[in-house]
């Protein structure tokens, strides 16, 4: 994220204390840090957390004196179970059930202790398989979901609409905010379970460091996708924390797409990876094409910041100075 990028008042703009007590759920995670540091960085100081080891956020009871004892005034919900498909479809009912029990309690004894602003953060999944492209917030629960990850989807499905009733039914400033892929530093490397990004600068990575050897890839390289550096989610976080928007579901991007094969050749080329580029075709591609609508939190006042390739290289810097070699070195 550029240093020169500051929030931008809106009409709407809230002049929120810098003493306000706020909860980031989630807050080891690669958006929940990303979040905490803006906040710090913005001046906010007193920021409060839970490790899952000290606060189980499926617990209803433990949450309950949680909110007794800490009483937060604002909440950001950047808490959820995630994982690829494979995990969604070995896990469903874990995917379903803990991320309602997670979302159901935060959202909940928000509502009932008085916090007054609640944040929740989803994924671009909660939108049906076919809609048209770019997708928009009004596309939500007009047609199927992507079978591989409906579990996932429902769940945060039933969160926006849980912010969307305590809006609509308490008037209280309850808003949903969904981002596309996400990347950045934080981010998972695992190759049984990362996203396709950090794949990516994994395996390049290591090709180079094997004598520059091929690196093989799922697919074609056809499908387009669209990706949002984290530092411009918890930018966006940050900008709705401090202003009162009008609706209750923001889509979170760049409103701009590349091919696979696109993001290939510009991680290859940040990496210094001189090797071939193999695609394996037998391969699944999976959704051609995935690209967000971002023209509502425009016309709010924001919009990402970070150039594609300023964000992987940001990204592959982290992945040098705290991964090295993977091969060895274990999250």
């Amino acid at each position: 994220m550029s240093p020169h990028h500051r929030i931008t008042a809106s009409p709407n703009h809230q002049k929120m204390n810098k003493q306000t007590k706020i909860y980031i759920a989630g807050h080891r995670g690669m958006v929940g840090s990303a979040i905490w540091r803006k906040l710090e960085a913005e001046g906010f100081t007193n920021l409060i957390c839970k490790t899952s080891k000290e606060l189980d956020l499926r617990d209803q009871k433990a949450v309950e004196e949680f909110f007794k004892t800490e009483k937060p005034e604002v909440v950001i919900d950047a808490a959820a179970r995630v994982g690829g498909i494979l995990a969604n479809n070995d896990y469903p009912y874990q995917f379903l059930m803990e991320n309602l029990q997670i979302q159901n309690n935060l959202i909940d004894l928000s509502h009932k202790n008085d916090v007054g602003k609640f944040i929740f953060l989803g994924s671009s999944c909660i939108y049906p398989k076919h809609a048209p492209q770019p997708l928009q917030e009004e596309y939500l629960l007009t047609d199927s979901l992507e079978p591989t990850n409906e579990w996932y989807a429902i769940a945060k499905i039933a969160g926006v609409k849980a912010c969307e009733a305590i809006r609509k039914q308490f008037g209280k400033d309850y808003v949903s905010l969904m981002p596309t892929n996400l990347y950045g530093t934080h981010d998972n490397f695992d190759l049984e379970t990362s996203h396709v990004l950090p794949a990516m600068i994994r395996k390049f990575h290591e090709a180079k460091e094997d004598g520059h050897l091929p690196v093989k890839l799922w697919g074609s390289g056809c499908p387009m996708r669209e990706f949002l550096f984290v530092d411009d989610l918890a930018d966006a976080v940050c900008f709705v924390l401090q202003n009162k928007l009008p609706e209750n579901l923001y889509n979170i991007g760049t409103g701009n797409d590349l091919t696979i094969k696109e993001l290939a050749e510009t991680i290859q080329e940040i990496v210094g990876h001189k090797g071939n580029i193999v695609w394996d075709t037998s391969k699944p591609d999976g959704t051609p094409r995935k690209l967000m609508n971002v023209d509502k939190m425009k016309d709010s006042g924001w919009k990402a910041s970070t150039d594609l390739k300023e964000g992987i290289k940001k990204t592959y810097s982290w992945y040098i100075q705290n991964i090295g070699d993977y091969k060895q070195v274990k999250l």
